[in-house]
Order: structure tokens, then C-alpha cells, then sequence
């Protein structure tokens, strides 16, 4: 199940959080095109094969910061805010599950002892005094 939340004050896709309990084959897009961050579920049957390949080299330019995290044991409150800073989401994610911060604010609250996530974005990251500004 791929969930899109959506700003509240401009037509723009937030967050696509991926739950792990999809059952649609095939590929599922959860963003769009132009994100930096491009994020795609994917549920594939035994024996499918990837050929060997190689990327090209292209020239992206970007300008933000996106960011995705994956549970990958425990849980975590994720808050939403909007362009605003209005609170208008907030999602439990367990073991398994992904979610893409494509705009907009967050929080995180760990819910379990030993959480572990992975946390991806597109850098270079300077820190975190260089990186985010308080929502208040």
C-alpha cells in the first residue's frame, strides 16, 4: 500500500509512506518524475530476473533537500507538518516500512528500544545546524 499525503496550502505531494503489507504485483511509483528522491514498491514473484546493467551518467541538478527513512527493526512516530507548519499528518511505521519526506517538515519519536532505521538523502549533508531549521 503506497500512501500519499498532500500539502494543505499548496497542490504538492508531502510524504509517500510505503506500507510493507502491499499485495499488487509489479512496480508501484510512489513519486513523481521530477522528485529528487524517486521511491517505486516493488512486489516481484520467484525467478524474475534483473538483467546485469549499468546507469548512464547524467547531469542532475537539484535544489532541496529530500530525505526517506526505512524501519528496519522497531517503530517510530513520524509528524508531518505542512509548508505552513501545520501539523495534518502523523503515521506509526513499523519493520519493514518506508517513508519519503519529499517536502514540508517532520519529527520522529522511537517508540521501542533498539529502533533502527536507514536514512537516505541526496547530499552532500553539511550537519545538522547547516541542514534544517526549527518548526515552531
Amino acid at each position: 500500500m503506497i500512501n500519499q499525503i498532500y500539502s494543505q496550502v499548496d497542490p504538492q505531494l508531502l510524504i509517500a509512506t510505503v506500507i510493507t503489507n502491499f499485495k499488487e504485483a509489479g512496480r508501484h511509483d510512489a513519486s513523481t518524475v521530477d522528485e529528487i528522491l524517486q521511491l517505486s514498491a516493488l512486489s516481484l514473484a520467484k525467478g524474475k530476473i534483473v538483467k546485469p546493467h549499468m546507469h548512464k551518467p547524467i547531469a542532475r541538478g537539484t535544489l532541496g533537500t529530500q530525505e526517506a527513512w526505512i524501519v528496519i527493526s522497531g517503530s517510530i512516530r513520524a509528524e508531518i507538518f505542512d509548508l505552513n507548519h501545520d501539523k495534518i499528518s502523523e503515521n506509526i511505521l513499523m519493520s519493514g516500512d518506508c517513508v519519503v519526506l519529499f517536502r514540508g517538515g517532520h519529527s520522529m519519536q522511537v517508540l521501542e528500544d533498539d529502533t533502527r532505521i536507514y536514512e537516505i538523502k541526496n547530499g552532500p549533508y553539511l550537519g545538522a545546524t547547516n541542514d534544517s531549521q526549527p518548526i515552531t
